[in-house]
């Protein structure tokens, strides 16, 4: 969806890490293959193949501007960037 992969290029690029909605990361993530479950307002991200667990909370519906870039590391870190269909 056009959509995601402009959210993935945003992420990727690293310009506006403050200004994501943390709703589509969550969305984007689980395109992405990730598995989520809550606790709480933690919302944590899980994936076979990754060693790293994202352990994520909102910020008056903004993304944190740390974990989006904990994002981005673990995208390029594991290569996880393609495009995404639907």
């Amino acid at each position: 969806m056009a959509q995601f992969n402009k959210l993935l290029e945003q992420i990727l690029r690293g310009a506006s890490d403050a200004n994501i909605s943390f709703p589509d990361v969550c969305q984007l993530l689980q395109k992405l293959g990730f598995d989520k479950r809550m606790r709480g307002s933690h919302h944590i991200f899980t994936k076979s193949g990754v060693v790293e667990i994202l352990n994520l909370q909102p910020k008056g519906g903004k993304a944190k501007p740390y974990q989006v870039k904990q994002i981005r590391h673990m995208i390029v870190k594991y290569k996880l960037g393609g495009k995404i269909n639907d």
